[in-house]
């Protein structure tokens, strides 16, 4: 699904009114429709519910008057809250200002602080708030009146022990569209229903986490339209994004159909690592995984799973793999017939591992996916990125790991995610996966995919190599045609994982044997969401 910025929305709307016939009124219904609809699926009994409708005077406000008049009719008794005088709103709001009216609807009009003290009162007692201040136009801090009121809603969230649950119509209020950081207040929503496309502040956005659950719905524009626009470049990982894979596997297939991924990993002391990653692959559906690690290692790793082979390594005193692999072409044998090779995961920092790292990236011919200690061998030299035989590079660092390789500071690339990550693709020829909260997968012509999928459970020792396991398990099945579609599926699947892990054990006990535990479910969700899309 394409992500969209504030003016590309405008114009996504304008073409729907040109080019289909509908009217920005009938797009204003059909979006307090489709939140009404939504308000009905996520709140049972709604009309037994305080509901309290905040309404700016633009078109956000004109959606929140819509949803206002459709819970009315459906026996609910919202309190609508305009914050503007009645005189001041125009357009299609004005129109559902008046419609709200007609109904007998009672509208608090509140213009200045005085005037909010005694609604503020009545904010405490209601247990849903609806959010509709202020929308994609926002272009500056929000201060003043707007300001105290939504302190006030974010303080509303939490009262006399039980929680009041606030549902932002397509942006909380505050948020700037196109991620800036205006630094004033943005009211924490529970969940975001945003309208047509995501927009680009709630994906890359700072405060991109005041969105809560964000929930995409179609108010009348054509998908087509969208998705035919090769100059939206950015997009959201979803289950539709992937409907181009084979998903669902053919009858007569065998092992040998889903390719066969080689992982480079492990060390004395590290074997978990490798295990880990062997394991991503084999439940990401790879035919066949071989993982090489040094010789000393292979008891651990064969232990961890039985349905992965082993490849001893030569190794280092320490315990590493050693430079001695290349001799003879042991390393090019290993590697011969096999689909995808992932190197990093456990490798160590020593010195002759990381050289023999870099041997393997510069001489290979198959797709690579490079993790963790195959990004430290590029600390300080990731211009030799760009000196491999590989056609296709995917790395995945952290955003410490991106500083360095860059040569700036963790500071500098989170302030900058969506940037760096697609600078960093163009320089090295690469896809880019820049993890963290909402990871960011950058590809060299220039398009990034946005994952929302995962949880802070996940910040734990072994999570980052089951996602390496997982990326290169899929590639070994669906090769590199749609690579960034088989890699944003791994992302996805990946975060949705460790979603479904932490349900079943909660966010601090996860570990991330948990998260591969979890990946038949999370496969299990992405292929019916893609059969009921075909």
């Amino acid at each position: 699904m394409k992500v969209l910025t504030a003016a590309q929305m405008r114009e996504a709307d304008r073409l729907t009114t040109e080019r289909y016939g509908i009217s920005s009124l009938q797009l204003m219904e059909n979006a307090g429709a489709a939140i009404t609809e939504f308000l009905r699926e996520k709140f049972p009994n709604l009309a037994q519910r305080k509901i309290a409708v905040l309404c700016g005077k633009g078109n956000n406000g004109g959606d929140g008057l819509v949803i206002a008049r459709l819970l009315k009719e459906s026996g609910c008794s919202p309190e609508v809250v305009l914050f503007a005088n009645p005189g001041a709103v125009e357009g299609d709001a004005a129109i559902n200002l008046k419609r709200w009216q007609q109904g007998l609807g009672e509208t608090h009009v509140v213009t200045s602080e005085p005037e909010w003290e005694p609604v503020r009162a009545d904010l405490q007692k209601a247990d849903l708030v609806i959010d509709a201040l202020l929308g994609t136009g926002l272009r500056g801090p929000v201060e003043g009146l707007l300001g105290t009121v939504i302190d006030d809603v974010n303080a509303a969230r939490i009262k006399h022990g039980a929680r009041a649950s606030v549902v932002a119509v397509d942006m909380p209020s505050g948020l700037s569209s196109d991620a800036e950081d205006f630094g004033g207040p943005v009211v924490s929503a529970d969940f975001t229903v945003t309208l047509t496309a995501p927009k680009l502040g709630q994906m890359v956005s700072p405060r991109a986490a005041s969105c809560g659950a964000l929930v995409v719905r179609n108010i009348g524009t054509p998908p087509e339209l969208l998705e035919s626009d090769p100059h939206l470049k950015m997009h959201w990982l979803e289950p539709g994004e992937f409907r181009g894979l084979p998903l669902k596997r053919d009858p007569d297939s065998h092992k040998g159909s889903y390719g066969h991924a080689l992982i480079v990993a492990g060390s004395l002391g590290k074997s978990g690592a490798a295990v880990l990653s062997g394991r991503g692959a084999l439940r990401s559906g790879a035919g066949l995984v071989t993982v090489a690690t040094p010789l000393d290692v292979v008891p651990a790793v064969s232990a961890g799973a039985p349905e992965m082979m082993t490849a001893p390594l030569a190794a280092t005193d320490a315990g590493t793999a050693s430079l001695r692999n290349l001799d003879y072409a042991r390393f090019a044998e290993i590697a011969r017939d096999k689909s995808v090779v992932a190197i990093g995961p456990g490798l160590s920092t020593n010195n002759e591992t990381q050289q023999f790292i870099r041997k393997i990236v510069e001489e290979t011919e198959h797709p690579i996916v490079l993790d963790a200690d195959g990004l430290n061998a590029y600390d300080g030299m990731a211009d030799h990125l760009n000196q491999r035989h590989a056609p296709m590079l995917a790395l995945t660092p952290h955003p410490g790991e991106m500083a360095r390789l860059l040569g700036i500071t963790t500071k500098d690339v989170q302030a900058r995610r969506l940037d760096v990550a697609l600078e960093a693709a163009g320089k090295w020829r690469a896809h880019v996966i820049l993890k963290g909260f909402h990871t960011i997968l950058a590809t060299p012509s220039g398009n990034a995919y946005f994952n929302t999928t995962g949880n802070p459970g996940m910040a734990t020792g072994g999570t980052g190599d089951v996602l390496t396991g997982i990326l290169a398990g899929l590639t070994a099945q669906f090769g590199t045609a749609d690579w960034p579609h088989v890699l944003g599926l791994g992302v996805y699947v990946h975060g949705l994982a460790g979603d479904v892990a932490a349900s079943r054990v909660g966010e601090a006990p996860l570990i991330a044997t948990d998260l591969i535990e979890a990946i038949p479910e999370a496969f299990s969700r992405v292929l019916a969401e893609w059969e009921r899309g075909r």
